[in-house]
């Protein structure tokens, strides 16, 4: 593997949990390149030949290994889109780590655009681990704007994490999944924004298959005077369930949307949306400020918890 600044070792920390080289495949890429690739041998990865971006292949019947595929960006200026494939085959339990960090220091913006597709086999299981973080004092932005794709055969599974908590002055993040029959999906999204931020999530879930569900939860934290707008369908089109949460906190001068939606195409399609925008109770600062805490210290314990 090709050495890492420290800079992008910070990133590789904060979007991966990485220390050190990781147990099983393994795609690193910093600043627009390949710096280290490791497969195993249930699991390959190739780069694509006609766009930047690699193919992961997991065999049928893989259990309790990983990937990680993290991207770091240190350059101010550089912006780039990566295109990523995952085949899961049949009857596989596996993780996945993915993820962006940028460091950005200088005036222009930096970008990372990364478009997943997720073709899961039949009764396999994923877990789906994607973090966002910005960092750099800098007047450049900070870009992302992630695009997954996740199509689910009979009786797959899979359970995916969103986190963006520091640093990412905009991001569109949008999600897209096709659900056959017996498939389960979960989403848990975890958002905060802060100064002049903007961040967008659309959800877009097709329940196609009897016995399908999905279950979308985003919990989000506005903070000065940044905007945020969920947007989540659940389109249902055989006997299924489906549910969809938008629980944000508001403070300062922040803004938040949500839009969500459902669709019903069969008779036995039970779905379900809430929301709910507020700001924090005085009674849970007070509690707190009577344990010692400033109210400030208070405000941000309440918002770890929430976040968690």
């Amino acid at each position: 593997m090709v050495k890492m600044d420290p800079v992008q070792l910070r990133l590789l920390r904060e979007v991966a949990d990485l220390h050190d080289v990781p147990e099983g495949a393994y795609n690193f890429r910093a600043n627009g390149t390949s710096v280290g690739r490791s497969t195993t041998a249930n699991i390959d990865i190739q780069s694509k030949t006609d766009v930047s971006g690699i193919d992961i292949r997991i065999k049928p019947g893989t259990k309790h290994e990983s990937v990680h595929i993290p991207v770091v960006l240190s350059e101010s200026g550089l912006k780039e889109t990566v295109y990523n494939d995952f085949y899961i085959g049949e009857d596989s339990d596996v993780l996945i780590v993915a993820g962006c960090g940028i460091d950005n220091c200088g005036s222009q913006d930096s970008e990372h655009d990364g478009v997943h597709r997720f073709f899961v086999g039949k009764n396999a299981h994923i877990r789906y681990v994607e973090k966002h973080y910005g960092s750099g004092d800098g007047n450049g932005k900070r870009i992302l704007n992630p695009v997954t794709e996740v199509y689910m055969e009979e009786g797959s599974s899979a359970e995916m994490e969103m986190v963006q908590i520091k640093g990412v002055d905009s991001t569109q993040r949008t999600t897209v999944a096709e659900l056959a029959a017996g498939a389960r999906l979960v989403v848990r999204e975890r958002l905060m924004t802060h100064g002049s931020q903007n961040a967008e999530s659309v959800y877009k879930v097709t329940l196609n298959g009897d016995g399908s569900s999905a279950d979308v939860v985003s919990r989000s934290v506005a903070r000065d005077t940044s905007y945020q707008k969920f947007d989540a369908c659940i389109l249902g089109n055989a006997a299924c369930s489906g549910h969809t949460e938008c629980d944000s906190i508001i403070m300062d001068a922040g803004r938040i949307l949500a839009v969500p939606s459902l669709e019903a195409n069969n008779i036995d399609a039970a779905l379900v949306h809430e929301a709910a925008i507020g700001k924090i109770a005085g009674e849970q600062l007070v509690k707190l400020m009577t344990l010692g805490l400033t109210e400030a210290e208070a405000e941000e314990q309440i918002i770890n918890g929430f976040l968690k």
